[in-house]
């Protein structure tokens, strides 16, 4: 039998083991919310929306390709004069891109891949924080689309397009939005597609306009690939069937579209059909093979593309939407032709990671819709026009062109 002492010591004991025990739950408890308390809970910024025509008629979109950014002042460019390559980095495309923002005051930002140079890049995510930072920091709309070098550091595409579209501002999407197809519902959603980052994204009318809920510019985003294999070959890859029938249904979808505020009755049936503009990376087998009629630009550069033909121009043709394609990839090249009364617009090459000319100017490409003017307010998309800036001192304005006017023939 344990006797009065040993008993007492033994609670005692006991008594300090549990004191101990609750001490040690509690530091963990009001150290891990000390570490909570210090963590800002971050959401991401969202652009103003709907996206929408500004009171002057206009709607401006900057294109950015072929940025390539790798590791941001370690990073050193390429295709420079020597005379600029000892301070030249990433963060020359850097300031070319905040340049352009400040210059031009886009709607809207349009990234046409290989945002990141993917073999350059140590991370992904950190990468495209520095490469997307002008306009993150700008608080311009945008989105973006993968080209085939953004994958190769350590990120997949799917991996990538999901955090595109979580960036501040970001309008990307992985996939395409189920409001694009009517045939959607809980019981049939969108089927998926081949790719990662297929979407429409719509520009609505002018504030006060008949058009100012509906859509009066559509904006088609399409993943056009890496690389792939073929019979034993490597190619670049492209856009496939999958794609094409989406983007058929969703152009459909819009077509004879009425105003939705009551003034249809004196509004002409030819402003119920939207124009369309498409983004991509990968140029279609068609520019290469051409004829490529009223070309505006330089054609400096062999154009790479996939050895598969898989029907693009021939659905955009059928569509009827599609006024103006908007291109990457070969970066030297910055001209706009003429495929089937389609216009093909390359981007020309923004990053200075990425390969170029020596003593020839990165540059980037502006598009801009403008609304006709009715009897007392905007209506639906009258014209649109492009033109380069240069990444000189000046940031010269070069070529520019009208693309697209309702009134003239294709």
């Amino acid at each position: 039998m344990m006797d009065f002492k040993a008993r007492w010591s033994f609670s005692l004991l006991y008594l300090i083991l549990i004191f101990a025990f609750v001490h040690i739950i509690y530091s963990c408890i009001m150290s891990h919310k000390l570490t909570l308390d210090n963590q800002k809970v971050r959401l991401k910024k969202q652009p103003q929306l709907p996206l929408r025509f500004s009171s002057d008629g206009t709607f401006k979109i900057l294109q950015v390709a072929d940025m390539h950014y790798g590791n941001g002042a370690v990073t050193r460019c390429r295709d420079v004069l020597e005379s600029e390559f000892e301070h030249c980095s990433d963060l020359n495309t850097t300031r070319f891109l905040r340049r352009l923002i400040e210059v031009e005051k886009p709607d809207f930002v349009a990234f046409t891949g290989d945002n990141i140079f993917g073999t350059s890049a140590t991370d992904a995510a950190e990468s495209m924080f520095e490469a997307f930072g002008p306009v993150l920091q700008s608080g311009v709309p945008w989105a973006a689309v993968l080209g085939n070098h953004d994958q190769e550091s350590t990120m997949t595409r799917e991996e990538l397009m999901s955090f595109i579209s979580l960036m501040d501002y970001s309008l990307s999407n992985t996939f395409p939005s189920a409001e694009d197809n009517l045939e959607s519902s809980n019981q049939n959603p969108v089927k998926r597609i081949d790719g990662f980052g297929n979407y429409n994204l719509r520009v609505w009318g002018a504030v006060g306009s008949p058009f100012a809920n509906s859509s009066v510019l559509n904006l088609y985003f399409l993943d056009s690939g890496d690389r792939a294999v073929v019979d034993g070959i490597r190619t670049y890859d492209w856009i496939k069937q999958s794609q094409l029938s989406w983007l058929h249904s969703v152009s459909k979808n819009f077509q004879g579209q009425k105003p939705e505020n009551g003034q249809l009755a004196c509004i002409p049936l030819t402003w119920s059909n939207p124009p369309a503009l498409a983004f991509f990376h990968i140029p279609i087998p068609e520019v290469r093979q051409g004829p490529i009629m009223e070309i505006v630009g330089q054609y400096r550069e062999y154009i790479a593309c996939s050895s598969v033909n898989s029907g693009v121009l021939q659905t955009f043709v059928s569509m009827g939407d599609v006024k103006a394609v908007f291109m990457g990839h070969d970066h030297t090249n910055d001209f706009c032709g003429k495929l089937h009364g389609i216009w093909f617009c390359y981007g020309g090459g923004i990053g200075y990671h990425g390969y170029g000319k020596a003593g020839l100017p990165r540059r980037a490409r502006v598009i801009v819709a403008e609304l006709g003017k009715g009897e007392k307010a905007w209506m639906g998309v009258e014209r649109i026009k492009t033109w380069k800036r240069l990444g000189d001192e000046n940031l010269s304005k070069i070529d520019e062109q009208v693309l697209w006017e309702r009134w003239s023939s294709r």
